[in-house]
C-alpha cells in the first residue's frame, strides 16, 4: 500500500470529489452549496491528491497565515478509510507546516464527524467550540 501527495492540478475535480464526499453534511448545514461553491472557496488554498496505489482517493487543502497552518479539509473516499490515509495525510500537513517554519496545525471539524476521533488519536486537542464545530490545535515541535 503506497499512500503519496501531489499538488493538485485539477481544481474542478478536487472541488467535485468534496461535495460529493461531504453531501450529507452540506445538505444538513449549508443546502445552498454545490461543487462550484466549494471551488469557489478552495481555490487559493494549497491543494493536494491524495493516492493509494496511484489512484486519487482523497484530497488535502492547507492554508498557511501568521504562524499557524491550518488544515481546511481532509477528504478520502469511504472506500479508502481506515486504512491510515488520514494520519498519513496529517503526518504530510505536519511536514509541510514544519518546512514553512510555523508552530501549530489547526483545523475545524463538525463535531458529528467520525473524523474528530482521528483528530485526538494523532494529538489535536479542542481549543473552543460552538453549536456545530470544534476547533482544534496540534502544536508542532520546530
Amino acid at each position: 500500500m503506497k499512500i503519496t501527495f501531489f499538488q493538485t492540478t485539477n481544481l474542478q475535480r478536487a472541488a467535485e470529489f468534496t461535495f460529493a464526499n461531504m453531501q450529507e453534511y452540506y445538505a444538513k448545514f449549508a443546502p445552498d452549496w454545490n461543487a462550484e461553491k466549494v471551488l469557489e472557496v478552495t481555490a487559493e488554498l494549497v491543494n493536494y491528491d491524495i493516492q493509494l496505489d496511484n489512484q486519487t482517493v482523497g484530497v488535502m487543502r492547507l492554508q498557511f497565515e501568521d504562524n499557524t497552518c491550518v488544515l481546511r479539509d481532509l477528504q478520502v473516499i469511504p472506500s479508502a478509510q481506515n486504512k491510515g490515509i488520514g494520519s498519513e495525510a496529517i503526518k504530510e500537513a505536519e511536514k509541510l507546516a514544519l518546512a514553512a517554519k510555523v508552530n501549530s496545525l489547526t483545523l475545524r471539524v463538525f463535531k458529528i464527524s467520525p473524523a474528530v476521533s482521528l483528530y485526538n488519536k494523532v494529538g489535536f486537542v479542542i481549543s473552543s467550540e460552538d453549536d456545530r464545530f470544534y476547533n482544534m490545535v496540534k502544536p508542532l515541535n520546530n
